[in-house]
Formats: structure tokens, C-alpha cells, sequence
């Protein structure tokens, strides 16, 4: 890929965004940018870019949360998660981009239609719920990132404690991130042209992202905040399918 500072700037102006929503909840970084990523660079150059961002930003600030992480719970999605990207990744290898892009999109879709939609406490989910969330949210974190949304959604049906439910959240996309590295490193993902200088160059402004949406997570409820950003996942989501259609 092409490396410019035009495109350092725009991916900037994304990245914090996307990481406002990430200091507030813990989780949705990647559902937020990498659709408009896909707009201005190539698909299977902006997950590993993603992966890298997500890695840095649970280590350097997800530990923070560490004593709330609720690992009778996460560790029941494990195993499910491992097959699922396993699967995922054999997908993003092997198929063209534009399909791939199509199904973005529509998970983009419906994920923003999910969130507007839904409405009072999240419905309590039974535990073997974790099969099928961990298989499809392992699938989606090697093929897009996108899995923690998945991860997240069944983390609000077990978990009705604010601090443990972000906390358990980061826990996954840390997981998923690390292992993700060791899938990406030993098929050549991460061994594109100026993936490492495009990933430092975008630090600044993630760490900038998690230090406001921090700041929110303290004094407005998380979900007033991100409830504005289904408005850009809709757009970016439509113009991803158009994009695969045309």
C-alpha cells in the first residue's frame, strides 16, 4: 500500500473516533474504523493495521481493568473462539476482496441496526450461548476484527456489573489480538510494506481516543455516546456493499 500523509491524516481522524467508543466500552474500535479503512486502502492491509492498534490499546490501558475481568466466564468462550478463527482466517486468506467486503457491510448493517433498535436491560443469556457466539466472534475477529461486538453482546447477557462487563470486554479483544498475531505473523499478514510505520504513526491519536472516551465513560452514560456513532456505521456500511456491488 501507498503511504502518505494524507492518508496518516484521515486514518487519524478515524482512529480517534473509533476509539472514543473503545474508552467508553471497552470494546467496538475496529466496527467503527475498519469500514471506513475499506475506503481508503485495502482490506486485508487494514485488519492487521486494526489488530496492531487493538494490541496496544488493551495492553496499555485494558490491564487497567484487569481485576474485574470475570474469567469464569470468559474462559467457557476459549476454546469456541480458537476454532472460530481458525476459520475466519482460512477466509480472509483465500477469498477475493470484494465478497469479503460485501460481508463486511452487511455485518456493519446489521450490527447498527442491532444497536438502535434494541431497547432496556440486554436479555439474559444462558451459558451455552457461548458456542455459537464464540465459534461466529472468533470467525469475525481473524476475518474482520469485528468479533468483539459479538463477544460483547454475550457478555451483557451474563454480566450486569458496569466495571466487569468493560473489563471482561477488553479481556477478549486482548485475546483475540494476541493469538491473531501469531496467525497473522506466520501467514504473512503483517509483513506488508509500511504496515509497522502506518500502525506507529497512528498511535497518537488512539491513545488521544481512549483518553476521551475515558473521560466520558465517568460523566455520560456510555451508551448516549456510541448510539451517534450507529449513524457512521449505516453510512459506511451502505457504502462498503455499493462498493462490493459496483
Amino acid at each position: 500500500m501507498e503511504f502518505s500523509l494524507a492518508t496518516v491524516a484521515l486514518a487519524s481522524l478515524i482512529v480517534v473516533s473509533a476509539y472514543v467508543a473503545f474508552g467508553l466500552t471497552g470494546f467496538g474500535s475496529t466496527v467503527i474504523a475498519l469500514p471506513l479503512f475499506a475506503q481508503v486502502m485495502p482490506l486485508k492491509f487494514a485488519v492487521p493495521l486494526l489488530m496492531l492498534l487493538d494490541l496496544v490499546a488493551t495492553f496499555g490501558f485494558g490491564m487497567r481493568f484487569r481485576r474485574g475481568i470475570r474469567f469464569d466466564e470468559f474462559a467457557w468462550l476459549v476454546p469456541f473462539l480458537l476454532g472460530g478463527m481458525a476459520l475466519g482466517l482460512t477466509v480472509l486468506i483465500r477469498v477475493p476482496e470484494r465478497p469479503l467486503l460485501a460481508v463486511l457491510g452487511a455485518f456493519v448493517l446489521a450490527y447498527a441496526a442491532y444497536g438502535i433498535t434494541r431497547r432496556g436491560a440486554p436479555m439474559r443469556l444462558a451459558r451455552a450461548w457461548c458456542v455459537p457466539v464464540g465459534l461466529a466472534g472468533g470467525a469475525f475477529s481473524a476475518l474482520f476484527g469485528t468479533g468483539g461486538v459479538l463477544l460483547a453482546a454475550y457478555n451483557a447477557g451474563r454480566l450486569r456489573d458496569k466495571d466487569q462487563l468493560r473489563a471482561t470486554n477488553a479481556a477478549g479483544i486482548m485475546f483475540t489480538s494476541l493469538v491473531r498475531v501469531v496467525l497473522f505473523g506466520a501467514t504473512g499478514l503483517l509483513a506488508q510494506d509500511h504496515l509497522l510505520l502506518m500502525a506507529g504513526c497512528l498511535v497518537p491519536a488512539m491513545f488521544a481516543g481512549i483518553l476521551v472516551g475515558s473521560r466520558l465513560h465517568t460523566m455520560v452514560p456510555a451508551a448516549t455516546v456510541v448510539r451517534a456513532l450507529y449513524g457512521i456505521l449505516i453510512v459506511s456500511g451502505s457504502a462498503l456493499l455499493a462498493r462490493a456491488w459496483g
